[in-house]
C-alpha cells in the first residue's frame, strides 16, 4: 500500500473512531439533554421526587448553596418575599431536616437525588462531626453546616454541587 493510501485509511479510521466516541457520548448523556422546558430528564425526575418530600413549591422557591471553608450554607427562599404560605412551608421543612441531619438521617435527600448522591454516604457516616444549625430569614430559612474535618467539608461541597446540578433553575450558588 502506498503512503498516500495508508494516510487516507488512517484518517478514515480516526474519523470513524471519533464519530463512534461522539455517538456513545450522546447516548450516555441522553438523560442530561435539555427538554423543551429547559430542564434535563434528570432535573424533571428530581423535581417530581421533590414534590413528594418537600412541602413547598419548587416553582415558587429557590435553593441557594454556598460552600464555605468549614462546610456550607443552604438557604431556601420564597421567590416572592411576601409569600407567607411558601415561607411557612420552607421553615417547617428545614426545621425537620436540621433535626434529621443532626441524627444522621439523610433519607429525604436520598429519596430525591438517589442513594448514590455525591457526598451523601460520607455525610451519613460522619454526621456526629457536623453541626447543623437552623435559622429563619425573612423570606425562608437557612441551614448552616459546620465541621472541622476536611473530608466532611469536601463531602458537603460535593453534596451541594449535586443538588445545584439536580435542581437546575430551582437552585443557585452563593448568596
Amino acid at each position: 500500500m502506498n503512503h498516500r493510501k495508508r494516510r487516507l485509511l488512517t484518517a478514515g479510521i480516526a474519523a470513524a473512531g471519533v464519530g463512534a466516541a461522539l455517538g456513545i457520548a450522546l447516548v450516555i448523556s441522553g438523560t442530561h439533554q435539555e427538554r423543551e422546558n429547559g430542564q434535563t430528564r434528570r432535573q424533571e425526575t428530581v423535581a417530581e421526587r421533590g414534590r413528594t418530600v418537600m412541602p413547598f413549591d419548587l416553582e415558587d422557591t429557590t435553593h441557594l448553596f454556598t460552600p464555605a471553608e468549614t462546610g456550607g450554607v443552604q438557604d431556601v427562599v420564597a421567590d416572592q418575599p411576601d409569600d407567607a404560605t411558601q415561607i411557612g412551608l420552607i421553615r417547617t421543612h428545614l426545621q425537620q431536616e436540621a433535626k434529621a441531619f443532626g441524627q444522621g438521617d439523610f433519607g429525604d435527600p436520598a429519596q430525591i437525588h438517589g442513594d448514590s448522591m455525591p457526598g451523601l454516604a460520607k455525610l451519613e457516616e460522619g454526621y456526629q462531626r457536623i453541626e447543623v444549625r437552623y435559622r429563619e430569614r425573612p423570606d425562608g430559612a437557612t441551614l448552616t453546616y459546620t465541621t472541622e474535618e476536611p473530608s466532611l467539608v469536601d463531602a458537603l461541597h460535593d453534596w451541594f454541587a449535586a443538588q445545584l446540578s439536580d435542581h437546575g433553575d430551582h437552585a443557585q450558588t452563593g448568596h
